[in-house]
């Protein structure tokens, strides 16, 4: 088969793309949902082994994961078959209800869904056929679980975070976004930098500003764009937090005194970033 047909044609790329990031839209839903179920269970088993003796078997952990059970209702048990879990149009064709006992499904699983395969195509479509675009579909899909895990629990898993990171430098081993140093020291700088606005605002107020998962976010950034690209994370993150959590307090969604996770807004600088970076570092700080 040719494949060259493919990319050379922008708009049947673009909607290989975006048919592509329907179906992975669809397995983020179970990311999303699982990920921090599965820690809670396993943070559960481990507290159960605490007052056991020392000779005592441990006791069986629950077998939950993101393959097994399978998706099913939370209100009647109903397991999805394969024909109801088709990105979007399984949703619009039952109405947004279960087939056995409408009970209402959210729409936040086809908007999920929706959202994933249209940033995979203008990813896509942005960076080309190639490693890099590979890379940079791969980092959006990480982004958009994390952004929706984080605003959801508060939480920043490690399982997605280090992975992040990790493949990061992989893909900067050879060059890839920036050279390997720059991307080893944005690593470390992304880590280091909001473990010391951590400790600072601890030292200053007594309480705690931010997670642990918020610098392994921003470690990973740094690990896919460099540390010249920290700053302008930073400030588009702060300015996205400040906007979208204005506006959620004038929607009355939410009181002033209430935390915010700041994972969400440093997800989307940093896919803001893989998009138009050099452009937003010009502008906003003039560099050229």
């Amino acid at each position: 088969m040719d494949y060259s047909i493919l990319f050379a044609n922008p708009p049947v790329f673009g909607g290989f793309l975006l048919l592509l990031g329907l179906l992975v839209g669809s397995f983020l839903n179970v990311v999303i949902h699982r990920i921090p179920k599965m820690i809670e269970a396993e943070f559960r088993h481990d507290c159960s082994c605490i007052d056991l003796p020392i000779d005592a078997p441990a006791p069986a952990k629950p077998r939950y994961n993101l393959v097994v059970p399978r998706s099913a209702c939370p209100h009647c048990g109903h397991q999805i078959t394969a024909l109801e879990n088709i990105p979007v149009i399984s949703y619009l064709v039952l109405r947004g209800r279960c087939r056995e006992c409408g009970a209402h499904i959210s729409l936040r699983y086809p908007a999920v869904e929706l959202l994933t395969g249209l940033l995979t195509a203008v990813v896509g479509l942005h960076s080309g056929a190639g490693m890099l675009a590979v890379g940079a579909i791969a980092m959006t899909w990480l982004l958009i679980a994390l952004i929706f895990i984080d605003a959801d629990t508060y939480l920043l898993p490690d399982s997605l975070t280090l992975l992040l990171l990790w493949l990061g430098l992989l893909f900067n081993l050879y060059g890839g976004f920036v050279p390997l140093p720059q991307a080893v020291v944005g690593a470390a700088a992304g880590y280091l930098l909001l473990w010391g606005v951590f400790w600072a605002f601890k030292l200053t107020t007594g309480k705690e500003g931010m997670g642990y998962g918020d610098f392994k976010l921003l470690a990973a950034l740094g690990a896919w764009f460099g540390w010249m690209a920290l700053p302008v994370i930073v400030l588009l993150s702060s300015l996205a937090g400040a906007v979208i959590g204005i506006g959620l307090v004038v929607a009355a969604k939410r009181g002033f005194g209430k935390p915010m996770p700041f994972g969400p807004y440093l997800g989307i600088a940093g896919w803001l970033y893989l998009i138009c970076g050099q452009q937003l570092q010009q502008a906003l700080f003039q560099f050229h």
